[in-house]
């Protein structure tokens, strides 16, 4: 027999909108557990750009994306949520008003009164670009992520792509690179005008090197590339030498499960909530985060922060139906600074 876990909140995703959502509701007295299917507490912000400057959270003019999992990871220390990780929700089912039954990849039965999925965009992958052999280089030296910047110290480092995210992996990695050199089939560029300004800059001094065309190719043996075999528009073939290719084509996102629990959603992609309490369409289960959608909705962490604020909220009223809700100020509260363990 396995053996039901029981909870107040199951929270999908351990994203930080999720990890902020355990701060709110441990305020509550609401007991939680995460289910991720990473294999790391973090999401996306662990998971693609650990090290990646984020600078749009309040009160941190700059913070990487590990440092603020981390901050949020100490934020929720005293109210002890359990995490289930490399796990992904199999079924979704209601036995009670309000109660759910959820399982697991994992075979793990969970009983809960409610639901928040916080699972980002669902689930992300990398786009690939389309080079005969590449799957033999992953890994080793073709990364889709930056998980430490050490790693490409010292090493040719080619940078494939158009966007953010290669333009602000080439401004950090060019310090510490042997060379860097990026490449993106025409000389248009889809990133912040500064970074591409900077970018142009160093590549004006000889800093690094800004090649225009494609891919075609790859050289190297036992997974370690020695060269990339380039195209230019003209026809032109050559092969660049490169220690480290990181192609930066975007992500490809799929709800995944979440599209068969039977809620409403925005063209098929995601979840439709009340902006008064984002609650989905079913009583009980609530979205917040990138994976939900509402009139006026940005894909910022800041707003999956605030959504989860006001989650919580109603989330209390079908835990705890009996008992008064009264809203307090951690400043003030002595009772919340005492749960915080500050008192």
């Amino acid at each position: 027999m396995t053996e039901i876990i029981k909870t107040d909140v199951l929270i999908v995703g351990a994203g930080p909108v999720g990890l902020f959502s355990v701060f709110e509701l441990g305020l509550l007295d609401i007991r939680v557990h995460v289910v991720d299917i990473l294999d790391k507490i973090g999401g996306q912000c662990a998971e693609l750009y650990p090290e990646k400057p984020i600078y749009d959270i309040p009160g941190f003019p700059i913070v990487t994306g590990q440092e603020l999992v981390d901050n949020l990871l100490k934020q929720i220390e005293p109210f002890s949520p359990v995490f289930h990780l490399s796990r992904m929700i199999s079924t979704i089912e209601r036995i009670g008003d309000p109660l759910f039954r959820v399982t697991t990849d994992a075979g793990d039965v969970f009983e809960t009164k409610t639901v928040v999925i916080a699972a980002g965009g669902g689930s992300f992958q990398p786009k690939k670009p389309p080079i005969e052999g590449i799957e033999a280089y992953e890994g080793k030296s073709v990364s889709y992520a930056v998980r430490q910047m050490e790693a490409f110290r010292d090493r040719s480092v080619l940078i494939v792509g158009g966007g953010d995210s290669a333009l602000d992996w080439t401004l950090n990695l060019q310090p510490i690179a042997k060379r860097v050199t990026l490449m993106h089939r025409r000389d248009a560029f889809r990133a912040a005008p500064h970074s591409v300004e900077k970018m142009r800059a160093l590549a004006a001094e000889g800093a690094m090197d800004l090649k225009f065309g494609q891919v075609v190719g790859l050289e190297g043996a036992d997974g370690q590339l020695s060269g990339a075999v380039i195209r230019e528009d003209s026809g032109t073939v050559y092969t660049w030498p490169v220690e480290h290719m990181l192609p930066f084509f975007g992500l490809t996102m799929k709800l995944g499960p979440v599209s068969s629990w039977g809620l409403d959603l925005h063209n098929d992609e995601l979840v439709l909530v009340s902006t008064e309490t984002f609650e989905t369409s079913q009583p009980g289960i609530f979205a917040i985060g990138d994976i939900n959608w509402y009139p006026g909705k940005l894909k910022l962490i800041l707003s999956g922060f605030h959504e989860g604020a006001l989650m919580a909220q109603k989330a209390f009223r079908y835990i705890y139906p009996e008992k008064r809700l009264t809203f307090q100020y951690t400043t003030s509260s002595s009772s919340l600074q005492k749960k915080l363990g500050v008192l």
